[in-house]
């Protein structure tokens, strides 16, 4: 079956494509597209409809073609074609015009969409540049400052929106082909020209001086070690300067720069990592989901009020349980604190701020939740603490319910068998602040039903969340790396460095904090109380964590009282270096018999990502997680890695893992077998020149 089919009705040829399920621009579409508009040219038809079957325009690339050799017709040949017709083809869009789609919209000469349509050029995101005119048309039609905004944020905007910048003409209520017809007719009682984006020039006078400079100043810090948005500035500079040829051929050349960089590699790895962490090897896609339509919180504290809130933002009541009436008060009053936020912010109404607010509840009677469909407990870390509460959750909570625990490193199986129905708990990891993170880690238990881990994985997409399903072992996917990491950080500080030259190192290398920095934000306290609950032997030798302890100890808790690893300014909570610090590490050294030396960065950035990578390389070998690419979404998602990296796995495979391999037998022979021991997968991948990414896809 054809994916345009082409018919004329009252002198309006009407370009019918459907190629499910979301009309992308396969050669097949492209090939039929060229011949459609083409034959066109001669018949009796006056003017052109174009129009998308299903649930939504041309929402871009076909994404099955990536990476593969292109096939002509190429995008910017159909656009080309489009733009020459002799008639005037109108563009009638619902759903979602995006990347290659708007800019199909943007070549034709007529733009028309439904009020619920958006559209928008999200190629900044996968690392590229719209590559078919969009750096050119757009800042032609909707001016320059909005299409720097719009083209390097990636974001869609509303039909309303485009049409008050002049990239949507004519915005319809109703139904689409009527109202597209309509205006067909419109066009051509009115007779109108063929208006095209490329006739338009931009008078370089009207641009502000400083715009350009601004804008890659700016954008130099929010978007760190990525090229394309200084290229999509280059490009939208060159609409300004230059003829629209020449601009095109300038979009092409930064386009391919773009498509051949590390960082769009590793974002477009990110990209499909993403679609495949929601596939659960092993689960049936038909397993059926419970009903999840009212939700209870154990803790009224920042993290349980945090995860209130993105149950109510999707409309599901939610139940917040605290052990007295003051506790509830406290609970509900920071959830009002962080909608008013959003609210200051323009992120929120007053009305939709009110509504959420009327979908939380507090509670104090454990009876109260028997008929909640999911209990989420989100007490502070204690085992004993948590068995007790799902001993309780086991007699008060209706069959069925599934009982969730949001622990960031506790088994899950110990915690489920306190109950006498382990398989309905499973592990939802949120991260703080919970209703900012977009992480969710799904942990699931030795006997953790088939049904609750698909709920969990449908619930995640619901409260918009993106989720990875994570085995059950101490600190799950992420902490389990992030302890490996703040060791290498600490042995690298008592040994010879300092605060500042390890955060430096990486926060050069991308990563949003570094490890002290951090460390400061978060409490110090935190894992000191953390360490106290612990083993000896989880806990480790005392060389990882004795800085640490000792600043706690002097009551140095980090912003929260103005001195961590750094002394903080008391208004601005701007950082500067304490030689107070330094003394500390000193006599922690001399007390662990460490002579101190001098440190290079390369050092300090293999040591703290390597080991990162294999721990990460010990994770898929005991399968806690499915594949590399889960591994990746949870540091990028969740740990600040730098998303043009791709991931600490995805950064191995671009270095080589022979070279990664190397340098851990390096540190093995320098530093001893303790925690410089090679993971045997990565010894088996780099002796294969393989890499995390294809042994992924051969699992």
């Amino acid at each position: 079956m054809p994916v345009v089919n082409y018919q004329i009705e009252n002198n309006v040829g009407v370009i019918s494509i459907n190629n499910p399920p979301v009309n992308a621009l396969s050669h097949t579409l492209r090939t039929e597209l060229v011949e459609t508009i083409t034959n066109a040219q001669q018949d009796e038809s006056k003017i052109l409809i174009m129009i998308c079957q299903g649930r939504t325009f041309i929402a871009g690339a076909d994404i099955s073609e990536f990476g593969k050799p292109p096939q002509p017709p190429s995008l910017p040949d159909v656009l080309t074609t489009i733009e020459a017709s002799n008639k005037p083809v109108i563009a009638a869009i619902h759903g979602q015009a995006l990347g290659g789609g708007f800019e199909v919209a943007l070549a034709c000469h007529y733009r028309c969409a439904l009020s619920s349509a958006k559209v928008g050029l999200p190629e900044v995101k996968l690392g590229l540049l719209p590559g078919a005119g969009g750096t050119q048309r757009v800042p032609r039609l909707a001016g320059v400052e909005m299409a720097l905004d719009m083209i390097t944020n990636g974001n869609p905007i509303s039909a309303e929106k485009a049409q008050s910048y002049k990239l949507i003409d004519k915005v319809i209520e109703g139904d689409l082909f009527a109202g597209a017809n309509s205006y067909a007719q419109e066009l051509i009682e009115t007779k109108a020209e063929l208006k095209k984006a490329r006739d338009i020039s931009i008078d370089p006078t009207t641009v502000n001086n400083d715009l350009f400079a601004n804008y890659r100043e700016k954008l130099a810090k929010r978007a760190r070690g990525q090229i394309a948005p200084q290229n999509i500035i280059s490009c939208i500079e060159a609409a300004v300067m230059l003829p629209m040829d020449e601009g095109l051929a300038k979009e092409r050349e930064l386009f391919i720069e773009c498509m051949q960089s590390n960082s769009s590699t590793a974002m477009r790895h990110l990209f499909f990592a993403q679609r495949e962490a929601t596939k659960v090897k092993g689960l049936n896609k038909d397993t059926p989901v419970r009903d999840v339509k009212s939700v209870a919180i154990i803790g009224g504290g920042t993290m349980g009020g945090g995860i209130a809130m993105n149950f109510a933002n999707a409309g599901i009541p939610v139940k917040l349980v605290e052990i007295n009436n003051e506790g509830i008060t406290r609970g509900l009053a920071i959830i009002e604190k962080n909608y008013s936020v959003s609210v200051k912010k323009g992120k929120l109404s007053e009305k939709q701020k009110t509504h959420c607010m009327s979908l939380i509840s507090g509670v104090i009677d454990y009876q109260e939740l028997a008929d909640v469909d999911l209990v989420i407990e989100a007490v502070f870390e204690n085992l004993a603490l948590k068995q007790e509460i799902f001993a309780e959750l086991d007699k008060s909570c209706k069959a069925g319910a599934i009982l969730a625990s949001n622990t960031s490193y506790q088994d899950i199986d110990k915690i489920a068998n306190a109950t006498q129905r382990p398989q309905d708990v499973i592990g939802l990891h949120f991260f703080s602040p919970a209703n900012i993170m977009k992480l969710l880690e799904i942990v699931r238990g030795s006997k953790t039903a088939d049904d609750v881990i698909a709920t969990s994985m449908k619930l995640a997409k619901i409260i918009n969340k993106v989720s990875v399903l994570s085995g059950n072992c101490y600190g799950f996917i992420g902490n389990r790396i992030l302890r490996q990491y703040a060791r290498e950080a600490q042995l690298c500080l008592i040994e010879g460095s300092s605060p500042q030259q390890i955060d430096s190192v990486m926060q050069n290398f991308g990563m949003a904090m570094g490890p002290f920095a951090v460390g400061d934000l978060a409490g110090l306290d935190i894992g000191y109380k953390a360490r106290q609950g612990l083993s000896d032997e989880q806990r480790g030798e005392e060389k990882t964590y004795c800085i640490a302890d000792a600043l706690v100890e002097m009551d140095r808790l980090g912003q929260k009282n103005g001195a961590g690893y750094y002394q903080y300014d008391p208004q601005t909570r701007a950082r500067s270096n304490d030689p107070l610090v330094m003394d500390v590490v000193e006599q922690q050294a001399k007390a662990q018999g460490i002579k101190r030396r001098q440190f290079d960065d390369d050092e300090i950035l293999n040591r703290l990502t390597f080991t990162m990578i294999n721990e990460g390389a010990k994770i898929l070998e005991e399968g806690i997680a499915q594949r590399s690419g889960d591994i990746d979404i949870v540091y990028v998602n969740g740990y600040g890695f730098p998303v043009f990296r791709g991931g600490p796995m995805q950064y191995a495979d671009s270095l080589g893992l022979k070279n990664v391999y190397d340098t851990i037998c390096q540190y093995r022979e320098q530093y001893g077998e303790q925690y410089w021991q090679a993971s045997v997968l990565l010894k088996d991948l780099a002796l294969s020149n393989k890499t995390f990414s294809e042994w992924s896809k051969d699992k």
